[in-house]
C-alpha cells in the first residue's frame, strides 16, 4: 500500500493559505498537509524537517522568497537524492502574482504555477498534473528516478533565478559594477580592489571578504552585493557563496553532485552545491 501524497503550503497571507489547503481538500482527499508556514526561512526549515512530497511556495513572502527558499532546499537536501539512498526532492508549485512574460520560465513538467487570486479550475489541473507526476516518481521512496527528479528540478530552478536576476539587472536605477569595496575597522576604510578578491561569502548580516591578503566584513547583504558585481567575472556557486572565476585552480565533483573548488593563492576550500554544479564542465 502506498502512502499517502503529502505537502506543505508556505503563503504569509493566512486567508489565502487556507483558502488553498479547503480547496484541496476537496480536489485531493489524499493529500495530506503536513504544515502551513508563513515565510521563506520556515518553508525551507520544515520542508527539510518533514521532507513533503509536495511544496506550494508563494514567490514572495518575508524572510525570503519562494524561488530562494526552494534554492535553499535544493542545496541542502540530504545527499543521496540523486542515487536513491534519501527522498526525491519535493514537486514545486509557486503561487505568484507575476504577469505571463514572468511565467515564460515556467515548465510545467518539472514545476507548476498557480496565479494569484487562485482560480479552482486552474487548481484542478495543477492537481491532475501532480498526480500525473507522482505517478511517473516514486511514491514515498527513493527508489524509482530521483536522479531524473533532482536534474530536472535543479534545471528548472536555475531558470527561474536566471530569469530573476536578469530581470533584477534590468530594473531602472541598477547599482553599477563595483571597482573597489571599502571596507571600514574602526576608524580606518581599506580600499579593496574588486578584482583582488578571490570570494565573497555570506556571514549573517554582512559579507565576509576574502582576499589573498586578509578578510574583511562589510556591512551589505550578499542580495544587496550581486547586482554590483559582473557575473561574468564572480560566480555564484552557494546562495552564501560568490568566487571569482579566476581565481580557481580546480573543480572536483563528488558522487553527491557537488563540486569542491581549490583556489589560487588561498588555503581555503570551497564547495559549489549541486545547484550550481553545471558551471563546471570541461570545454
Amino acid at each position: 500500500m502506498h502512502n499517502p501524497p503529502t505537502c506543505l503550503i508556505a503563503e504569509d497571507e493566512p486567508l489565502l493559505a487556507a483558502g488553498l489547503r479547503s480547496e484541496l481538500a476537496s480536489l485531493w482527499p489524499e493529500l495530506q498537509v503536513l504544515a502551513l508556514v508563513g515565510d521563506g526561512l520556515q518553508a525551507h526549515r520544515q520542508t527539510l524537517a518533514l521532507m513533503p512530497r509536495i511544496c506550494f511556495f508563494d514567490i514572495r513572502m518575508p524572510g525570503c522568497t519562494g524561488l530562494e527558499a526552494a534554492q535553499a532546499i535544493a542545496e541542502d537536501w540530504p545527499d543521496g537524492a540523486a542515487d536513491g539512498t534519501a527522498p526525491p526532492l519535493p514537486l514545486l508549485v509557486f503561487v505568484t502574482a507575476y504577469d505571463d512574460h514572468a511565467l515564460q520560465a515556467f515548465d510545467a513538467q518539472a514545476v507548476d504555477y498557480l496565479v494569484k487570486p487562485v482560480q479552482p479550475a486552474r487548481l484542478a489541473a495543477c492537481v491532475q498534473r501532480l498526480k500525473a507526476r507522482l505517478a511517473a516518481l516514486p511514491a514515498g521512496t527513493a527508489t524509482d528516478a530521483p536522479g531524473d527528479t533532482l536534474s530536472q528540478t535543479l534545471s528548472q530552478l536555475r531558470a527561474l533565478l536566471g530569469a530573476a536576476s536578469a530581470g533584477a539587472v534590468a530594473a531602472p536605477g541598477t547599482a553599477p559594477r563595483l571597482a573597489v569595496i571599502q571596507a571600514q575597522v574602526g576608524n580606518t576604510v581599506h580600499m579593496v580592489p574588486v578584482d583582488e578578491v578571490l570570494y565573497f561569502e555570506a556571514a549573517d548580516k554582512y559579507v565576509r571578504v576574502v582576499t589573498a591578503e586578509r578578510d574583511h566584513l562589510i556591512r551589505l547583504s550578499l542580495r544587496e552585493l550581486l547586482p554590483q558585481l559582473d557575473p561574468q567575472l564572480f560566480w555564484q556557486v552557494h546562495r552564501g557563496t560568490v568566487v571569482q572565476a579566476k581565481a580557481i585552480r580546480s573543480a572536483v565533483r563528488e558522487e553527491s553532485g557537488k563540486v569542491k573548488l581549490k583556489l589560487k593563492g588561498c588555503a581555503d576550500v570551497l564547495t559549489a552545491s549541486r545547484l550550481y554544479a553545471h558551471l563546471f564542465k570541461g570545454m
